[in-house]
């Protein structure tokens, strides 16, 4: 059952199964706002690619006119500011409620193309900042007090990525050889 979100803008919130349902009978276009390395990962299949970082809500509209757009990112943030966006050009979103996550908590299967890395870029970032603070902080203590600076500004980093939304070493490590399998969006990126 659809509700409304308590927004600034009007957008419906819908369930996965409810999703679901309109995806079997063709009434709507899942529009993915994550980034290009995210889709390559795994996507609901026949998901069409917009990221946030350059969403163009009147562009849309004008691509898609008055198709049912539902609005899906990882957990369902990202897409309900890009469907208040879009509510706020004069279209009628809807969203996605907990995004892909709830998606599949729910059994919904995704698409993983063949060519996505063993470890996704969220969990590399994890892994390279984790590696630069210890050695910062290994450095810090047994070479000089300087190395601490590159644990500090990893942290910043962090805390930046965090707050913003925007985390510059993933979209470095997403053009990184091992993960060019992940930047390829396939049929359905329209980014």
């Amino acid at each position: 059952m659809s509700t409304v979100s308590e927004s600034k803008a009007r957008v419906t919130d819908v369930s996965p199964s409810e999703l679901r349902r309109w995806q079997q009978t063709g009434e709507a276009v899942i529009i993915d706002v994550r980034e290009p390395f995210e889709f390559g990962e795994e996507r609901i299949d026949g998901a069409d690619l917009h990221p946030l970082s350059a969403f163009d809500a009147a562009a849309i509209r004008a691509k898609y006119g008055e198709r049912k757009l539902v609005f899906q990112c990882r957990s369902g943030r990202r897409s309900l500011d890009a469907a208040e966006r879009y509510a706020a050009c004069g279209g009628v979103p809807y969203h996605l409620a907990g995004g892909i996550e709830a998606w599949k908590a729910q059994g919904q299967a995704v698409y993983k193309p063949q060519g996505a890395p063993k470890i996704g870029v969220m969990r590399q970032v994890q892994m390279t900042a984790g590696s630069l603070v210890l050695i910062g902080v290994l450095l810090g203590a047994f070479v000089s007090p300087w190395f601490l600076i590159l644990s500090g500004f990893v942290g910043a980093g962090l805390v930046f990525a965090g707050a913003s939304g925007w985390c510059g070493m993933a979209l470095l490590l997403a053009k990184m050889p091992w993960n060019k399998g992940a930047a390829n969006c396939g049929t359905s990126c329209s980014a």
